[in-house]
């Protein structure tokens, strides 16, 4: 493990040095390509370099105690030494943690695609919740929400709703996501009072780049057709909503939210491409593959990950076992105590199972 470390220390200074070098000046895509690995590396430099000074320290109270010609300097050595044994256990777990393989998608936009399940009417009413949720916590990180498309039902629902949010580190926070969202509340629709279940599905996805996916034009089927919904007579007489359908994969993506068919064009094609990527990357990782059921993050959604109760005011994640009794303001968007357990407990399960 601390020779793992070093190693990155010692590339470190190698880019510091590179980083000032002439030749690597000229060359901007070189030096940014510098400059981005010498970022990646400093955190681990500094934690080489603390681990150093607090190994150093050891040795000098070890070796006043051992040479004991100083009754009182080996008290205090002895003192010091307790202290800074904890402080080592306590660095090593944290150089542990930091040498954790990354998530090469944290850093990506998201693309999250919210669709009605059991339920009926209710369940796209409670999608429309979770939209709203979503998009209040992006507001309180600040990040940018754009509406992709939105299948809206007659009550005010979404039977489909996709939306980009950008910001930094957006993936590394909203995978947790993904996955059944159960409900259990007494619906608008019930005149009798009593509670319903209905399920919700949040699949949340990578914003693929062009470099990520290259998509050949024949491999897409591209049909056109009139928009439904709100919208006046523009909808009716123009053919300005996209189906796209990848051949190979049979993905298909539908957008109509725009009254351009160049936008919505676009928009398919953007929402294809993050499709896409998660789909071949989930098959080109067949270990990733056999752990997606057991593993936080991995966004399996064939399984119930969450249970909103509203008569009770709580909200439990199944997978860590974290129930809060703050149900109006979780759904307010207040969910990052929720999501910082949910990390917790992937980088628990890594440290566990990892060899760093």
């Amino acid at each position: 493990m601390i020779d793992k470390l070093k190693s990155i220390a010692d590339r470190y200074a190698q880019l510091s040095s590179l980083l000032s070098d002439s030749s690597v000046i000229a060359d901007m895509d070189k030096w940014k390509k510098y400059a981005k690995e010498h970022s990646e590396c400093e955190a681990a430099a500094a934690l080489y370099d603390r681990y150093v000074k607090l190994t150093g320290d050891m040795s000098e109270c070890e070796e006043i105690i051992a040479d004991g010609s100083d009754a009182e300097l080996v008290a205090l050595a002895k003192e010091d030494i307790d202290r800074l044994r904890k402080d080592k256990a306590a660095l090593e777990e944290e150089i542990r943690e930091a040498l954790l393989p990354q998530d090469p998608d944290d850093g990506r936009n998201v693309i999250i695609e919210i669709r009605s399940g059991a339920g009926g009417e209710e369940a796209g009413l409670f999608g429309a919740v979770l939209q709203r949720m979503y998009c209040r916590f992006a507001e309180r990180m600040r990040w940018k929400i754009e509406q992709m498309s939105i299948n809206e039902t007659d009550l005010g629902g979404v039977k489909e709703s996709v939306f980009m949010i950008s910001g930094k580190g957006v993936f590394s926070m909203l995978k947790y996501e993904s996955g059944v969202h159960r409900v259990q509340r007494v619906p608008q629709t019930e005149s009798q009072g009593r509670i319903h279940t209905s399920t919700v599905t949040v699949a949340v996805l990578p914003e693929a780049k062009d470099v990520d996916i290259e998509l050949n034009e024949s491999d897409i089927k591209v049909d056109t057709y009139r928009s439904s919904g709100a919208g006046g007579q523009h909808v009716n007489k123009t053919e300005s909503a996209i189906r796209m359908t990848h051949i190979p994969t049979g993905i298909v993506v539908e957008c109509q939210n725009e009254r351009s068919q160049i936008k919505n064009r676009e928009t398919a094609y953007s929402v294809l491409k993050a499709r896409l990527y998660d789909y071949y990357k989930s098959m080109a990782d067949d270990e990733y593959a056999r752990n997606r059921r057991s593993q936080v993050g991995t966004g399996d959604r064939s399984e119930r990950i969450r249970t909103y109760n509203y008569p009770q005011g709580r909200v439990t994640d199944h997978r860590i076992g974290m129930t809060l009794y703050s149900l109006d303001a979780f759904l307010d968007g207040d969910i990052l105590e929720m999501i910082k357990g949910l990390q917790i407990e992937d980088r628990r399960a890594k440290l566990s199972g990892g060899d760093a």
